[in-house]
């Protein structure tokens, strides 16, 4: 069949991302006899046009469109981000009459409320490598799709199970000539690369169990190093590892710089790590293997606080993997997740007398806590009546402890001011 993807995502947050799971699900398409065409909207230009530009070129049979967010997030100016997808589902009906197929981060947390609202044909939940190759395969023979696990059809139930995520190994890679990256920008973007899926962490408020489990699956290092290769090949050099917890488990952190490092690739590249499972030998390698910059999202610096966020790591921790990021000269940047459970104005001082005391490159602050299905911080609202039993979610709704919402954002701001590494 012929295909186009298409990433809708416009939106930079922290850095222009590029699409990672749109690129892996269009590798295993066309690993399966598709004809595979892509196209990324982040570069910007007139979407009319470049839509209509790719079905005159694909010919598409189908359609299918990555929804990365369904909003910015941002409790202060929250700005919902599915009316410019609808529109790109409204341009591509205009050019062709293929079906539209909606996948990806933002689309798999709130399934069939996000395919009412866009009025898509069907949608994918979760990885999309496996069910969208079966999808394809299925309607080219005319067959019956609704018991393709992590197909999504209007007012049917989703079958998906934990048993049912792939094992990572029987999953492609990305493909670095996927990539809509000008020569010029090729030492400077950001590839997005993941080693492993899964957390088991369950904090209180993260969708990552809901995306990808709760058991963690890997890649083979190998392979992962194979992968690097080529991209430094097709000329890349600057890597951003996407794995929610780049250092658990720790012996394959190790085992992944080691291999590397092994490699003298000449990349540098950046991680996530959670804060309880650092050691002095990991940062070692990770310095040694190219890491620059490593996010610790230690969101609090209040031990109630971490408790409430069901956070499995101390303080001291947090100051410890620190430390040790400083001492091998990796940037540290941090998060603060303000106004949680159990927040009051005490812990959001003693949070910020924490993070001065850390000395960090960067620190991004959040104020309030995206509230998302499935969550122990959902069923903390409807306690607490923040939300009602049958909301939807979709429609963005935070969570602010009780007392802080008048004081919380000008003591941030003051308290940013002459701090110039922090933003919100």
């Amino acid at each position: 069949m012929k295909v186009l993807l298409i990433s809708a995502n416009t939106e930079t947050i922290n850095m222009i991302p590029l699409p990672l799971g749109m690129n892996c699900v269009a590798v295993a398409a066309r690993n399966a006899g598709h004809d595979v065409h892509m196209l990324d909207l982040m570069g910007g230009g007139d979407n009319n046009e470049l839509i209509r530009s790719a079905i005159q070129h694909s010919k598409p049979d189908l359609v299918g469109i990555s929804v990365r967010n369904v909003d910015n997030q941002h409790m202060a100016e929250t700005r919902f981000l599915l009316e410019p997808v609808r529109d790109i589902i409204a341009q591509c009906r205009t050019f062709s009459a293929a079906p539209v197929v909606i996948g990806g981060a933002g689309f798999s947390i709130f399934p069939h409320a996000v395919l009412r609202y866009l009025k898509a044909d069907m949608g994918i939940c979760g990885e999309g490598e496996v069910a969208f190759s079966s999808l394809l395969e299925a309607v080219q023979r005319g067959e019956n799709v609704s018991d393709i696990p992590g197909l999504c059809l209007p007012g049917e139930p989703v079958q998906l199970v934990e048993s049912e995520r792939a094992n990572l190994d029987t999953l492609p890679l990305p493909d670095p000539s996927l990539w809509s990256v000008p020569s010029e920008d090729k030492n400077e973007i950001w590839i997005p690369y993941q080693t492993r899926r899964g957390c088991p962490m369950k904090c209180a408020y993260c969708s990552t169990p809901t995306l990808e489990g709760t058991v963690i699956r890997k890649h083979a290092v190998n392979e992962i190093v194979e992968g690097i290769v080529r991209h430094v090949a097709a000329g890349f050099s600057s890597f951003y590892f996407v794995d929610n917890t780049f250092n658990f488990p720790p012996d394959y952190t190790k085992e992944l710089c080691e291999s590397l490092a092994a490699a003298n690739l000449d990349i540098r590249w950046r991680c996530i790590l959670y804060p309880g499972f650092v050691d002095e030998e990991m940062v070692q390698l990770m310095a040694k293997a190219g890491c620059v910059e490593a996010s610790l999202g230690f969101e609090s610096g209040s031990p109630e606080i971490l408790r409430n966020l069901n956070k499995k790591y101390t303080v001291e921790q947090v100051q410890f993997a620190s430390d040790l990021l400083k001492k091998y000269g990796i940037k540290r940047m941090g998060f603060l997740l303000l106004g949680g459970p159990g927040e009051t104005k005490e812990t959001v001082r003693q949070s910020l007398t924490f993070a001065d005391s850390l000395q960090l490159d960067m620190l991004k602050l959040t104020m309030g806590i995206r509230i998302y299905p499935g969550t122990a911080l959902e069923k903390i609202a409807l306690k607490e009546n923040i939300i009602a039993e049958g909301d939807d979610l979709l429609l963005t709704r935070f969570y602010l402890a009780s007392g802080l919402s008048e004081w919380l954002a000008p003591t941030l701001r003051s308290w940013m001011a002459d701090r110039p590494n922090c933003t919100m």
